[in-house]
């Protein structure tokens, strides 16, 4: 294929797009697939403050937009895109306007009602403004219809998983020397439900276990804060380790070590984590938060309700208590492990979703800006 044939894509991420989370490892994933396939893609970074976009922001979205093209396929971060729709719409007749969508901005945990609100008409106006909207899960696409989003421009292109070895602690046996070894993998902020967490274990302390966290403490560092203080007036602190941001070779050992994982998420929009617990063989503890009643199968683990820290307390006293649960999710773990689809067959699903895009902004079908059929 000669290069002017290849096809090209542009990319636009809030921040650096080398973050260690979900969102942005789905991106990175993507990418990689589509380069492997013979795909021209240039990744930008924005500059600013996101998803309440300052400023500095704006005008970084507003020159990458103005400087691409006509016709240019771009595709845009919802946390990129959801709070600067004017500029979006500036430029929607003239691109090819995708978004790519994780979780709508509005369910973000601890907005009081005006936030929601506005996030909301705030993302509804950008979303009009794009031909078509890629998302990670079938529950963000059924959210996004209130939206005034078309099933017709919606896609759903799930994360993949890499092949990994079973954990240790995914095995038939037990060290009954050792203390259980729980894992929970998530960003510290407020949607994660960290601090519920931390409330569950303080009531099974006569239980042997140990706790790691890993998960970056700077993009709220206010509420990590408070979690690692919560944590110490407990008494947790040698139990419970809030171990930071990790690469990829020490997030694999972590998984490896450890014989349950855990997320306490009051909302996601997919849940990654969990399915990279099921790669190795992990049963699991969450929430039904979100996408997450879908992400894990129920013979893999136990689901209970968001913000339910008495229910959350008893899905892991069982797990401790109960020998026969331990071994049941286990084995379901390992079951469930040989359905996951991979990143190469998630690739294959987000190229389909780049095809044929329509001709006009979703907001010119239908009714004016509400992108609804007639």
């Amino acid at each position: 294929m000669s290069r002017d044939a290849m096809p090209e894509l542009t990319l636009i991420v809030a921040g650096d797009p080398d973050q260690w989370t979900g969102g942005y490892i789905y991106d990175a994933r993507m990418v990689a697939e589509l380069r492997s396939q013979a795909w021209r893609v240039e990744v930008v970074g924005l500059e600013g403050r996101f998803p309440l976009a300052d400023r500095r922001a704006r005008h970084s979205l507003a020159q990458v937009l103005a400087r691409l093209p006509d016709n240019a396929r771009v595709v845009i971060d919802g946390l990129a895109m959801g709070g600067l729709p004017e500029e979006v719409e500036r430029h929607a007749e003239r691109l090819r306007i995708i978004a790519l969508v994780h979780h709508p901005l509005a369910d973000e945990t601890g907005l009081d009602p005006a936030q929601q609100r506005a996030f909301r008409d705030s993302e509804a106006r950008a979303l009009a403004a794009a031909r078509r909207v890629v998302v990670t899960s079938h529950h963000t696409a059924r959210a996004l219809r209130d939206y005034g989003v078309p099933d017709g421009r919606l896609r759903v292109a799930e994360p993949g998983v890499d092949k990994a070895s079973l954990a240790s602690g995914a095995l038939d046996h037990e060290d009954a020397m050792r203390p259980r070894r729980l894992l929970c993998v998530a960003t510290l902020t407020p949607r994660k439900g960290l601090g519920l967490l931390v409330e569950a274990l303080a009531g099974l302390t006569d239980r042997p276990w140990v706790c790691e966290i890993v998960g970056n403490h700077r993009r709220d560092p206010e509420h990590a804060a408070s979690l690692l203080a919560e944590a110490q007036r407990l008494g947790l602190a040698e139990r419970l380790c809030f171990a930071g941001e990790r690469d990829a070779h020490g997030l694999a050992a972590a998984y490896r070590q450890a014989d349950l994982f855990v997320l306490p998420s009051f909302y996601e929009g997919y849940g990654m984590v969990v399915t990279e617990a099921l790669a190795r063989g992990l049963p699991v503890i969450t929430t039904t938060g979100g996408a997450l009643a879908d992400t894990l199968p129920p013979e893999a683990g136990i689901a209970v309700p968001p913000g339910d820290i008495s229910a959350l307390r008893a899905a892991l006293s069982r797990w401790m208590d109960d020998a026969e649960v331990r071994r049941r999710l286990r084995r379901g773990a390992c079951q469930a492990r040989k359905g996951l689809a991979d990143w190469q067959q998630a690739g294959q699903r987000f190229m389909a979703a780049l095809d044929a895009i329509p001709e006009a902004p979703i907001g010119a079908v239908g009714r004016p800006g509400r992108g609804l059929p007639s």
